[in-house]
């Protein structure tokens, strides 16, 4: 293995520095927009679940027992001090005497640079947090436990009932085709793409439900590039529809919407020029060529105008649902809301993204150890706990039951919640950061007038390039 490792680090380097130079821009809560459905799962990932029939169990015999495990986060400030209160209950009451030690190693990108030389040694965490595209880089090396034994053991796994109370999209984001759909990490949060609409400004002009269709977001975002909102700020130019043309996590919310996906995964392939993409980007340049959408200049700056009343819609990450009320309350202090993507399928299809926890490859003993916090991390009571203070959903269906005084307080926030039925997610593949970059530059291009048809398809021939690139690491 250590052969191996060495052989693959001028790979995972040479990673490092384009993913560090690709990465999107960080939602305002530390959560980087990618790649984070119970009901209307578009993909055909297969996950491994306990059946009625006698399952083998090649954990049954480690004993985890007085194990000291470490646990690589992000987490700052509150999220970090409700972490810690998570990690001291599991310490003082798991049966086993194992003692986890969470420590701050900085932001995602920090992490996944200081994974890379270590992987495979014993100097590795115990924990990792990692967005799925950092995970199947350092499975490049194969440096990861694959969960699904574990998560289907009968003595330290999940039941049947226990996996269905996940919600679907959640529980299948981590299982990866490419690599005989290994499970490489384990949700403990999720986000997702959402609408964020002016309530108050789509009274005034004349609307008193928000749109479904792209058709009523269309008329409804340009007739306020015509009427400005009474609260904006004097002189303000007023828009319809703001978006970032650098979130490739936007533009394949929009193809969702469209009844499509930007990959096929029966035949592996990126498809940016399927009939619901080209429509999608058709749909925002007309948008864009009538006035009533316009691009995002600086950063956060749809928050900034969302809050002072110039713009009717904008879209971006639920995780960032407190930094827009804190906007709108210093701003015009309307009423808004968050809603789905206006869509042309009969239900909604939301993209769900977020960071997983990984765990990386060093003893049985303590894999098992890291496993047991993990599965108490995404446990009913932890999820409760965490969710209130940091932000995100839960990934269990069931914590909502106690979490109703929350949801009357953050009544934005239950808006999304109620969307998780319809979630979805992107393609959990090789490269994906880097296909990431490519979309930015294909969808500014479409935004200001270049061809939609030959720019998909443009784009769909340097996705898969760099897929088969990626692929062909894999195979060595």
């Amino acid at each position: 293995m250590k052969n191996k490792l060495f052989g693959l680090m001028a790979v995972l380097m040479i990673a490092a520095m384009i993913l560090a130079a690709c990465s999107p821009t960080p939602a305002p809560t530390e959560e980087p927009v990618v790649t984070e459905a119970p009901t209307k799962v578009v993909t055909e990932v297969v996950t491994e679940v306990p059946t009625e029939e006698p399952v083998a169990d090649e954990w049954a015999g480690v004993d985890p027992t007085g194990q000291n495990i470490v646990f690589w986060h992000n987490h700052t400030s509150p999220r970090e001090e409700v972490l810690q209160g998570i990690v001291a209950d599991f310490n003082a009451n798991n049966e086993y005497g194992i003692t986890v030690t969470a420590e701050y190693q900085g932001g995602y990108p920090d992490i996944f640079n200081k994974m890379l030389p270590i992987l495979n040694t014993a100097d590795v965490p115990d924990l990792v947090v990692a967005y799925q595209n950092q995970a199947i880089t350092y499975q490049l090396a194969d440096a990861l436990v694959d969960m699904n034994p574990l998560v289907n053991s009968p003595k330290f796994g999940l039941s049947a009932e226990e996996q269905a109370d996940f919600f679907p999209s959640f529980f299948a984001q981590d299982i990866f085709p490419t690599f005989d759909n290994a499970r490489l990490g384990f949700p403990p949060n999720r986000s997702m793409e959402v609408m964020f609409v002016n309530m108050d400004y789509l009274k005034e002009l004349g609307y008193e439900n928000p749109p479904t269709t792209p058709d009523e977001f269309k008329e409804m975002a340009c007739k306020a590039a015509a009427q400005p909102f009474s609260k904006a700020p004097a002189g303000a130019t007023s828009n319809g529809y703001e978006i970032a043309l650098d979130d490739a996590s936007t533009f394949a919310s929009w193809t969702f919407a469209f009844g499509g996906n930007v990959y096929d995964y029966e035949t592996n392939q990126f498809t940016y020029n399927s009939e619901a993409a080209v429509n999608a980007a058709t749909f925002l340049q007309g948008m864009f060529n009538d006035g009533c959408a316009i691009p995002v200049t600086e950063k956060y700056g749809n928050q900034t105008d969302f809050g002072n009343g110039s713009i009717l819609f904008t879209t971006g990450s639920s995780s960032g649902l407190g930094y827009y009320q804190k906007a709108v309350d210093s701003g015009s202090a309307h009423a808004w809301t968050v809603i789905a993507f206006p869509h042309t399928t009969a239900d909604p299809v939301q993209n769900i993204y977020g960071a997983s926890v990984s765990i990386p490859k060093s003893t049985p003993e303590r894999e098992l150890a890291a496993w047991l916090f993990l599965k108490y991390y995404t446990s009913k009571e932890a999820q409760s706990t965490w969710s209130k203070v940091s932000g995100y959903f839960p990934v269990r269906a069931s914590v909502a039951e106690g979490m109703t005084d929350y949801f009357a307080e953050n009544v934005t926030f239950k808006a999304a919640f109620d969307l998780l039925p319809f979630g979805t997610f992107e393609p959990p593949v090789p490269g994906y950061d880097f296909v990431r970059e490519q979309v930015n530059l294909s969808v500014t291009a479409i935004m200001q007038g270049a061809d939609v048809q030959t720019t998909l398809d443009e784009l769909t021939v340097k996705a898969n390039e760099i897929l088969a690139e990626q692929m062909a690491q894999i195979k060595k």
